[in-house]
């Protein structure tokens, strides 16, 4: 088990970890998402030794790693660009990491073989990486972070090269391989789909402090505040007065804002509530609809099918509005 104490890093004065906890559990995949800036990279930076902590620690099972050099870490880290080595093929970038702990070419020529396998690159130990596609080079990269079957694997953008459709094909095909070999991973993303997707828990870092870190399904239910809700994508954030406005009256005097999930938010001809459907958006599977309510005010729903620019009705099931507090 991973656990990060009160880290803090600062760059010229200025707090890029501030503060932060985080604790990831064995065998678990544990993304850190949030803005540019917000210190993700920074994190994984110093879980790897390549950045030192001003104030804090970092402990693996109970036992600090802060002054352990990085190649005694027992963490694999991947990087975004790859960082294949361009003079070695496909077997040579694999086999870097059990050359460095001193295994046997025998032991090698077995676990490269093994990895390969698992990436699905079986027999293309003697390809150039100069010949691979970002696909390919993608695998080849995970392959060799697995090789030396690190205690913990660190991920920073490691998809974030590639086109959205060949990032989806990947992200189910990792998520797959971390089960199979029982994997501890953080994963740094930016990308709320992309982190749900694939998480078993989802932390979410904000100017260098972790401000929420649940499930996804517990994220997306029941976020901390207003910045996250925006952050993971939740939009439809109303003031109280504006839901009473709407038929909705807040649960208590105390709350100020509600949070109204797109789900929360059904179209249908018989509705109670009027609005504008100002804008219908073909997504794949789903139509992002936007409806106006008047003095710039606007709620997205989704919906099965397409709708015409006009009038429509609607309905707000109050139960799932999340509500917020000053």
């Amino acid at each position: 088990m991973l656990e990060v104490s009160r880290l803090t890093i600062r760059f010229d004065g200025t707090p890029a970890l501030d503060g932060a906890d985080l604790t990831v559990e064995d065998r678990s995949v544990h993304v850190l998402m949030g803005p540019s800036g917000s210190g993700k990279s920074t994190m994984l930076r110093a879980i790897a030794g390549l950045e030192d902590p001003e104030t804090g620690d970092i402990a693996w099972n109970g036992r600090s790693v802060l002054g352990v050099p990085v190649h005694k870490r027992g963490f694999g880290l991947m990087f975004q660009d790859y960082a294949l080595f361009p003079h070695r093929d496909v077997a040579g970038n694999v086999a870097f990491g059990l050359r460095m702990q001193g295994s046997d070419s025998a032991t090698i020529h077995l676990r490269v073989d093994e990895v390969l396998e698992l990436v699905g690159l079986p027999g293309h130990g003697d390809r150039s990486v100069g010949t691979l596609s970002g696909g390919e080079r993608q695998r080849v990269a995970l392959a060799r972070t697995l090789a030396p079957r690190p205690r913990l694997v660190l991920l920073d953008e490691p998809l974030g090269a590639l086109d959205r459709s060949l990032r989806e094909h990947l992200l189910v095909e990792m998520r797959s391989i971390f089960n199979q070999v029982e994997a501890t991973v953080l994963y740094v993303t930016h990308d709320r789909e992309e982190a749900f997707t694939i998480a078993d828990r989802v932390a979410v870092i904000s100017d260098g402090r972790i401000v929420a870190d649940d499930t996804p399904e517990g994220l997306w239910r029941r976020p901390p505040d207003g910045w996250t809700a925006r952050f993971i994508g939740l939009e439809n954030l109303c003031t109280a007065s504006r839901l009473a406005e709407l038929g909705v009256q807040p649960p208590s005097g105390t709350a100020t804002t509600g949070v109204l999930p797109p789900e929360a938010i059904t179209l249908s001809p018989t509705g109670s509530l009027a609005g504008t459907v100002t804008g219908s958006f073909f997504r794949g599977g789903a139509y992002r609809i936007e409806l106006g309510l008047g003095a710039g005010s606007t709620l997205v729903t989704w919906s099965s099918t397409g709708h015409d620019p006009g009038a429509a009705r609607f309905e707000i099931d109050a139960t799932r509005i999340i509500w917020f507090e000053d």
